[in-house]
């Protein structure tokens, strides 16, 4: 498992297991936060399956699936009020965590700089410079 952290409110990360989520809750995250449609790639597990082990080891379960490649508006205005209202520390997961993280870079753009984004965003592991047009028009629309 490699979970990244953006902040002290959420981390993200790659597709994980279903054992994966004991040691989650361990680590004291509240929330588990699903960006990933079932069935986008053969093998991975059922989100129905992963939503159990996280109720069970008593986390909150959100399951907003994001189609890759194709982040919406309608996507992003849920991903944000949804993070502010979660049981913190959140962690975010879909196919390799980028998903997850221009989400999160997004759905702040009104509240931070471009450039405090693309650090926080650098330093967890991903390069998002190419985001910054579409953080500059999500910062005028907020």
């Amino acid at each position: 498992m490699d979970i990244r952290k953006i902040d002290d409110n959420i981390s993200v990360a790659p597709q994980i297991a279903i054992e994966d989520v004991a040691e989650i809750a361990r680590l004291g995250f509240r929330t588990l936060v699903a960006n990933r449609p079932d069935g986008e790639e053969p093998g991975q597990p059922l989100m129905a399956a992963i939503e159990a082990a996280a109720r069970e080891h008593g986390l909150q379960w959100v399951y907003l699936p994001v189609e890759s490649g194709n982040i919406t508006d309608d996507d992003v205005n849920r991903f944000g009020p949804m993070i502010r209202e979660a049981d913190k520390p959140v962690l975010a997961f879909c196919r390799s965590g980028t998903r997850c993280t221009v989400l999160w870079a997004l759905s702040n753009a009104g509240q931070q700089k471009p450039e405090d984004i693309l650090s926080q965003a650098r330093n967890a592991g991903y390069d998002i410079t190419g985001l910054v047009p579409r953080l500059l028009q999500q910062a005028r629309k907020q």
